[in-house]
């Protein structure tokens, strides 16, 4: 059976490399570091600006909602951009220090904030295309409610998950 322990260190010693590079090079370390930041950056303003432009259409006009729908189905793809950079960056940050990371419970924690994020962001965009494709004009208003309530609900989840990840990145970072 394979333990955590040896997993990690399994790990840690085919990244050493990868982790001898990254310490002894501040341009390199940098450069994954800014990736990091810039993709958090990067993805997480573009989501918040759109969690916030959710809670202005829903006080709105249905043609408000309307334009909403738009926006947000053409933010998904930047925000998934500005993740990918997040994860390719996040996986070598976590490779320059296998066993510090990987033992540390704020980076789990951390993870599993990213994994609620990633969940969030789909419920988000399953909730936008539903209400797409319901068009604004339907006979029952009350499924389409739910739908907007749902999408409210999921842009405030999706602003407390970015802000949780800063601060656990920010603790992760300190306790490092």
């Amino acid at each position: 059976m394979i333990t955590t322990a040896t997993l990690l260190q399994t790990v840690a010693t085919a990244a050493k490399p990868w982790a001898a590079l990254f310490s002894d090079s501040r341009a390199v370390s940098s450069t994954v570091t800014f990736f990091h930041l810039g993709g958090l950056l990067f993805a997480g303003g573009t989501a918040v600006a759109s969690d916030r432009a959710t809670f202005r259409a829903l006080r709105g006009t249905p043609e408000d909602r309307g334009r909403l729908l738009v926006e947000l189905g053409n933010v998904h793809a930047w925000v998934l951009a500005g993740l990918s950079v997040i994860f390719v960056s996040g996986l070598l940050l976590a490779l320059s220090d296998v066993k510090t990371f990987g033992n540390s419970p704020i980076y789990w924690t951390k993870m599993s904030l990213v994994a609620l994020l990633l969940a969030n962001g789909a419920l988000l965009q399953r909730t936008e295309q539903k209400l797409r494709a319901s068009g604004l004009q339907t006979p029952s208003r009350a499924p389409k409610e739910q739908l907007w309530s749902r999408l409210r609900f999921a842009a405030a989840t999706s602003m407390m998950l970015w802000t949780a990840i800063v601060l656990a990145g920010v603790i992760l970072v300190a306790s490092s």
